[in-house]
Order: C-alpha cells, then structure tokens, then sequence
C-alpha cells in the first residue's frame, strides 16, 4: 500500500524550475495598471529653454520697472508730491520735510506748528508719568488708566487734525485745509487751557496734571506735588505757544488764485 504521491529521483529534462510571482504581486511591479511618472528630460536637460525663459522674465522684470519710474516722473513733473516717511529718521512713522516742501515765507509759521505738536506730545507723555506717581503713592487706577488713553488718542489725532492739514494746506497753498487747522488747533487750545486748570468735571480731575489738581496733590503727598505742578507748567507753555502760532501768521487770499496763501502779520 503506497500512502502519498511517488518522487522520482530523476530530473525531467524538459522541466524548468519556477520561482513564485509574490515580489510581483506584493510590491505591484510589472503589471498594466501601475501609476507610471512621465519626466520630460529635454526640460530637465535643455538649458538654452532655461536661458530663454531667465532672459525673458529679467526683461518683464526691467520693463515693470522702467514702468514704474515714468510713473513716478509723470506724478514729479505735475508737480504731486510724494510723501514718503521719514521723520523721526531713526523710525520714521510721517513724512516732514519744512526746508525743501515749505515755501520759505511760510518756514517759521511751520516750525511754531511743529514745536507746538512737539509740544503737546511732550505734555502727555509727561502727563502719563506724572499720574504714574499719584497711582503708586495711593491715587488709584483710574486716573493712570485714562492719562494713557489721553497719550495714545492725543499725540496721533493732534497729528491728523490740525499739524497734517496746515503742513498739507501751506505746501499745497489750500484755503480749505487751512480752515480745517484752524477749527481743530481752536479746540487743541482749549484743550491746553482745561488741562493747565485740570477742574474736576467732565474728566477725572487728577488724570491731569493741572493747577488744582497740583494743589491737591501737593497736600498729599509733596513729590506728587511737584510732578504736577510741572505738567501744569508744561501745559500752560504749550498754551501760550499754540496762541503764539495764531498771532503770528494770518491767511490772505490771492488775487490771481482761488486759493489762499499765508502771509506774516505787519510787526508793530
């Protein structure tokens, strides 16, 4: 009784030895389904198309900028400034240039504006410190609080209410821009005047550092005292020099323009 099959132990000549397709089926090589990736050569190995198409985006880069400088000669010839930034030089935030864009008539009026925009920034920026003091030494919160809102809301909108526009109106010799410097540097005056007297209504009266509230702090506390009373000095110089720009300078208008022009007061 024979139990499984028979093995020759002769080799058959005309069979062959076959290894089993699993590298194939497993790994998915060699079948007509597989993703195939097409690489162009001649792009990867052509660099005169490379050559071609640098040269061609070095011309449409130069042809945009020759572009942009006859823009910028046609804006020049027309006589439409640029305002480029570059005050304070060390950040520059706003463009100011009195010497070159200012007519000379013109240049002291705008350096009174300027200092009197120096100014108030100088006054709020002490301010700040000054209500610092009071807060450490007791004077609470608040009154810190709204000296930083009156810093950071004061020096940018004095900036574009009243010293932007008169810069704007004597550079470009606008009647309009002028009146709009005048209505806002009337209301920055008043402003001055308030916050030298610091009353104690419509704002927190130690929140500036004016004469009264000076004087109430001095029986508190001595160092606060003298903070104060040198805010109110502050405030009371820029008061006076504001008042100064107003007298120095008046608008006239120009008989051959529409416009107005700014001239100086007779001296008496």
């Amino acid at each position: 009784m024979e139990i499984g099959p028979k093995f020759s132990g002769t080799k058959s000549t005309g069979s062959k030895f076959r290894l089993p397709q699993l590298a194939s089926d497993v790994l998915g090589f060699g079948h007509k389904h597989d993703a195939t990736d097409d690489i162009p050569l001649d792009i990867m190995n052509d660099p005169k198309k490379k050559e071609k198409e640098l040269a061609a985006w070095e011309a449409d880069i130069k042809r945009r900028e020759d572009d942009i400088r006859q823009r910028e000669g046609a804006v020049a010839g027309a006589g439409v400034p640029i305002d480029d930034k570059n005050w304070p030089p060390f950040f520059p935030i706003i463009h100011h240039d009195i010497a070159n864009e200012i007519p000379v008539h013109a240049q002291r009026l705008q350096y009174l504006a300027f200092a009197s925009w120096l100014g108030i920034v100088l006054c709020l920026v002490f301010n700040v410190f000054a209500v610092m003091i009071c807060w450490i030494r007791g004077g609470g919160p608040t009154i810190f609080f709204l000296a930083v809102i009156y810093a950071f809301s004061g020096c940018p909108l004095s900036y574009m209410l009243w010293y932007g526009p008169l810069y704007r109106a004597v550079r470009e010799d606008s009647a309009l821009k002028f009146g709009w410097f005048f209505m806002f540097y009337l209301v920055h005056i008043g402003f001055c005047i308030y916050a030298a007297i610091a009353p104690p209504f419509f704002f927190n009266g130690k929140a500036l550092t004016g004469i009264l509230a000076a004087i109430d702090a001095l029986s508190d506390h001595v160092i606060v005292g003298i903070f104060y009373m040198i805010g109110f000095a502050c405030f009371c110089l820029e008061s006076l020099l504001s008042v100064w720009v107003l007298q120095y300078w008046e608008p006239c208008p120009k008989p051959h323009n529409t416009g107005a022009t700014l001239e100086p007061l007779p001296h008496r």
